[in-house]
């Protein structure tokens, strides 16, 4: 198998012409001021998780250099979204919100143009496969479009005056300040997006932080961030996120914020604020969804679920199916079914057709699952499927460990990626105690057919996690539900609509219904003299 998987990487000649890096990609310039600033610095090389043949051994591709900005650049471009937000008295904030809709919509266009660049890069910064990259693109515009179309339905509904108790009042929402916006390398364009979007198109100011993995993607961003946005309003800083963000957040000058990643890191930086009760956090973090498999559940689509759920762009998911509870009853259907369905699963580079598994971008992390596997062998699980487990380079082809029992790390921890761990079960209590411990609560799957026994776990989980998904893996779409978390998983809530109320917040113009006032208001709202104070419905 070792053999097998080394064999999967490419010779240069090999690589298809359209996704081939024929000169590593020099990205020396930051966003800063609404100019595209060089960056004279050091750089921090970006190489891939998918290696090329060079005589004998694989060795990684290199795909470029971006900038390692110093914690003075940093502050500097702290400087700039602080002055452009001018305590909410800034062109951005005080904008309309029809205005900040054309320069959204503006900005989506020109990314649109930028979908071959961004895709290529998908694939080389992060070994995701060609299909799943398209996928990705298309659903943060797509994202972006439903935001417009959100912030337009909120708008109406704003558009209008209320009349309680004599009292005239409108009530708006308004931006929070400077948002310092951070996206995992998972999906690092998209879920980026589903922060820096909303937060952007309220009226906050923008510090951009490109994930650890996922850099070179947003350089062809740079341009479009420039010509359709007001100066400062957002600016990126590129370099070492540990070296570079404490400092940021010890300013107490960041207002929210917005990231997605691991809940150590959020604390580190939550701590590093000298005023946290000011401080707005959006959070997405870990996650150890579990699948529970009843008695009767379909075994077939258990089994594709399952293995889509835990194995998704390599299991790299917060919302993949990172642990499995199967019946005594069915266990060993179950595990046949899930080993043969990996063994199906096609392994390679990312350009191949119907691709699934493929190298990961972390390099300390086959490291890591192996690390977990050998603990659980330790106490008596075993890989079931053949090869499982087996690594070369950046590779690890997926494991399926049975049976998993609480003495193991796999057990508690989230590997994120391509591990399976099984446990068996007996009684349904043993998996509601399971995610009743949990230091997760995001979401679970259920796969079954009895009312009854549905029922009581549907009843028992709505208190644990935010999402319960009836015979179908655990996912985030359609962006319209609500994705949160309980616990260490999330603060916060993520979707189209709550994105745009979680980076503001309501604000009331009110006054006594005199008729004085009511000449002033009218005499405001009919002259347009307010951007706030405003009835104009967008269309």
């Amino acid at each position: 198998m070792k053999k097998k998987i080394a064999g999967l990487f490419p010779l240069p000649q090999e690589i298809p012409a359209p996704y081939r890096i024929e000169e590593p990609i020099r990205q020396d310039h930051y966003l800063i001021g609404g100019e595209l600033r060089r960056w004279e610095g050091p750089m921090q090389e970006v190489l891939s998780p998918v290696q090329v043949l060079d005589g004998v051994e694989p060795q990684p591709q290199r795909v470029g250099e971006a900038p390692a900005l110093s914690v003075a650049a940093a502050l500097e471009a702290l400087d700039v979204a602080v002055n452009a937000y001018d305590n909410g008295r800034g062109a951005w904030p005080t904008m309309s919100v029809g205005e900040r809709i054309k320069c959204v919509t503006c900005f989506s266009r020109a990314v649109q143009e930028k979908r071959t660049e961004v895709v290529k890069l998908l694939m080389w910064e992060i070994g995701k496969s060609l299909q799943e990259a398209e996928a990705e693109f298309d659903r943060a515009l797509a994202y972006v479009k439903d935001t417009i179309e959100a912030l337009k339905e909120l708008d109406r509904v704003s558009s209008r005056f209320v009349i309680q108790q004599g009292i005239i009042g409108q009530i708006r929402r308004a931006p929070l300040g400077v948002v310092l916006c951070m996206g995992p390398y998972n999906f690092p364009l998209y879920e980026t997006f589903t922060t820096l979007i909303p937060a952007l198109v309220m009226g906050n100011t923008i510090i951009l932080k490109p994930p650890r993995f996922g850099i070179l993607l947003f350089a062809p961003l740079l341009e479009a961030f420039r010509d359709c946005f007001p100066a400062g309003v957002i600016n990126t800083v590129y370099g070492d996120g540990e070296e570079v963000l404490p400092p940021l957040m010890a300013t107490g000058r960041i207002d929210v914020l917005g990231f997605i990643g691991t809940s150590k890191v959020a604390d580190a930086l939550r701590a590093s604020h000298p005023r946290p009760h000011r401080l707005r956090c959006v959070l997405g973090l870990d996650a150890k969804n579990p699948a529970i498999i009843l008695p009767d559940a379909d075994l077939d689509l258990a089994v594709e679920e399952c293995v889509s759920g835990a194995l998704g762009f390599n299991g790299q998911r917060c919302t993949a199916l990172k642990i499995i509870f199967v019946h005594r009853d069915l266990a060993e259907p179950f595990l046949q079914g899930m080993a043969r369905e990996i063994a199906a699963l096609k392994c390679g580079v990312p350009w191949q057709d119907g691709v699934a598994i493929t190298a990961l971008p972390e390099p300390e992390k086959p490291e890591y699952l192996e690390g977990l596997l050998r603990d659980a062998e330790a106490f008596g699980a075993r890989v079931v499927n053949p090869g499982g487990g087996t690594r070369s380079g950046s590779f690890f082809y997926p494991a399926l460990l049975y049976p998993v029992t609480p003495q193991m790390r796999v057990y508690h921890e989230e590997q994120f990626g391509p591990v399976v761990p099984v446990v068996v079960y007996d009684d349904l209590k043993e998996t509601i105690d399971y995610v009743v411990q949990s230091n997760y609560g995001q979401q679970a799957s259920i796969f079954g057919r009895n009312e009854e026994q549905l029922s009581q776990l549907i009843d028992a989980l709505v208190n644990q996690v935010c999402r319960i998904n009836i015979n179908s893996k655990c996912q985030r779409s359609p962006d319209s539900f609500p994705f949160n978390g309980r616990k260490n998983s999330a603060e916060g809530t993520q979707s189209v609509a709550d994105a745009l109320r979680v980076f503001s917040i309501r604000i009331v113009v009110a006054a006594r219904e005199t008729d004085a006032n009511r000449d002033i208001i009218t005499g405001i709202v009919k002259e347009r003299k307010s951007h706030f104070l405003s009835t104009d419905y967008i269309l």
